[in-house]
């Protein structure tokens, strides 16, 4: 049964899921590691880009970020700077996310799996093995995609790692919704609010949605009026319900870490998946009692805790690959 005792114990005041948040997140010195962007164009005639560090590894690292994230998120810029002395790094920024606004109206879910899959066959030939690492809603994306595509992943993946992921997307965005998270929530609204206006302006100035995206106060508001209908969902609802990469866990076939802390203040107790990791002998669920949400601080200005947990995990199956 691939649920896994959790050796994480930070320091009593990190012991509280919004303070190990907000500080690893606002108040964490950021790592400055030197990326250099490629840009990839999608068969449906838009982009996204791909901050890089490349320096001859045989493993590539995909990072994919979180909710209204970036390439330049403390999280990602972390991961980066630790891994980069072992693998090469590919840090997807979704579309919209990288500072300049992709083409269309649409842009990027907690569903939205195929640029991962562009970025996966493209870089293939360059490297021996690929490793997947999704924080939050691109935890969500890499568990969806490990799990849906199963077999016809490309061959050179050999496992994955999520942390904080809200793997049922309807319970926790609902959970955000708690008054105890109003700041995380107001945070997110803003962000998505000023790009879907946007681009209503740019595809519909005179569209009734501007007024009903700028008065939206929760996600199920903001859902319903942008990103259901832009990606072609019926509502918020059934987004959230095809896009939970909960149900797809059933069918992962390589290695795949799951990191959800117990005090997590964005999930709900279904994004603790114990049932399907006890099914899948690849499916390896970690909940620490500590961590907050992609926070997971030891103590201030020490490393976060997930980073050697994560390398061990990649250097466990890479073992494992070479033996067998």
């Amino acid at each position: 049964m691939p649920v896994v005792n959790s050796m994480y114990l930070p320091d009593l005041i990190f012991r509280n899921g919004h303070i190990n948040t907000i500080a690893a997140n606002r108040f964490q010195k950021k790592k400055t590691p030197i990326f250099n962007r490629r840009r990839y164009f999608t068969l449906d005639k838009d982009f996204f880009d791909v901050d890089t560090i490349l320096n001859n590894h045989k493993m590539a690292i995909i990072l994919l970020h979180g909710l209204e994230g970036s390439s330049s998120s403390p999280y990602i810029l972390e991961m980066s700077d630790y891994f980069s002395s072992y693998y090469d790094i590919w840090a997807i920024n979704h579309r919209s996310c990288s500072g300049e606004p992709n083409t269309k109206y649409y842009s990027y879910h907690s569903g939205k799996t195929d640029d991962l899959d562009l970025l996966v066959n493209e870089i293939a030939d360059e490297y021996d093995k690929i490793m997947i690492i999704g924080f939050s809603l691109g935890g969500n994306i890499t568990l969806k995609y490990l799990g849906e595509k199963a077999q016809k992943i490309n061959q050179k993946v050999i496992g994955a790692v999520a942390i904080s992921v809200p793997c049922d997307l309807n319970t926790s965005a609902k959970t955000l919704q708690l008054r105890s998270n109003w700041l995380y929530l107001n945070n997110f609204l803003r962000s998505l609010k000023l790009k879907a206006i946007q681009k209503l302006e740019t595809f519909d100035p005179s569209s009734e949605k501007i007024t009903k995206i700028a008065a939206a106060k929760t996600f199920v508001a903001f859902d319903d009026e942008y990103t259901a209908p832009a990606h072609g969902f019926r509502d918020a609802e059934d987004y959230w319900t095809k896009c939970s990469s909960k149900q797809f866990l059933r069918g992962i076939i390589k290695p795949t870490l799951i990191i959800n802390a117990l005090d997590d203040p964005f999930l709900s107790k279904e994004c603790y998946p114990y049932y399907e990791a006890e099914q899948n002998k690849n499916v390896f669920l970690e909940t620490p009692k500590y961590g907050g949400h992609v926070g997971f601080l030891i103590s201030l200005n020490k490393q976060r805790w997930y980073l050697e947990r994560v390398l061990n995990f990649i250097q466990l199956i890479t073992n494992k690959e070479n033996f067998s």
